[in-house]
């Protein structure tokens, strides 16, 4: 008793109503409250940017995906594609689909340049593994047979080549541009391996976006 009375008059002493030390208490705990939102809501910050910094992470790892096993953007340099493909335009290449199946007579490659593999270029297939190419006074031969090219303008003259076999495990390629073209008839047949993927679509410029054929 004495020390609460003891106790009670050394509040007194300070000018502190019991009443008021109570109410000075709940003042504590609200503010334990608030540091403790405050606490959470740091933490929930934390989160939000460790979400951010994970979604880039996937995000680029996607994009290196993609880029390195299915599809990659290339931009065209030079004429020897035309009118097909233009100066200035750029291109999505598959880069799967000849895992799957093999390339075809007139699709359009992106492949390592056999004399410097270092080097992208860009052909069509004209001929096939194990057939014979000829050019006889501007029309191509196949085995013999003559093969409409109807991506070519008409009238073109490109003189004669050939006949040459195409060696197994390789192609024969030619731009579409006959007369300023370093293909197949400059440095050979394309070893399969060289192949990077196939031309799909135009992406820009807008006029002249759509499906490559």
């Amino acid at each position: 008793m004495e020390r609460e009375n003891g106790f009670k008059e050394d509040i007194g002493q300070i000018g502190v109503e019991p009443e008021k030390i109570e109410a000075a208490k709940g003042t504590l705990a609200q503010t334990g409250f608030a540091e403790g939102a405050l606490e959470h809501d740091q933490k929930k910050k934390g989160s939000f940017f460790g979400e951010i910094l994970e979604s880039v992470a996937i995000a680029v790892i996607l994009a290196f995906v993609i880029r390195v096993f299915l599809f990659q953007p290339f931009y065209i340099p030079s004429g020897s594609m035309e009118p097909t493909l233009q100066p200035g335009d750029r291109i999505i290449v598959n880069k799967f689909l000849y895992r799957f199946k093999e390339p075809a007579r007139g699709d359009i490659i992106v492949f390592k340049y056999p004399r410097n593999p270092k080097r992208d270029f860009i052909k069509r297939v004209i001929g096939l593994p194990g057939e014979t190419v000829e050019i006889r006074d501007s029309v191509l031969y196949i085995n013999g047979k003559k093969v409409d090219q109807p991506y070519l303008p008409k009238g073109l003259r490109y003189g004669s080549y050939g006949p040459v076999k195409v060696s197994e495990g390789s192609y024969f390629m030619m731009g579409d541009n006959r007369n300023n073209s370093e293909d197949s008839r400059v440095w050979g047949t394309l070893p399969r391996e060289n192949i990077v993927g196939k031309a799909m679509l135009i992406y820009w410029p807008l006029a002249r976006a759509g499906m490559i054929r």
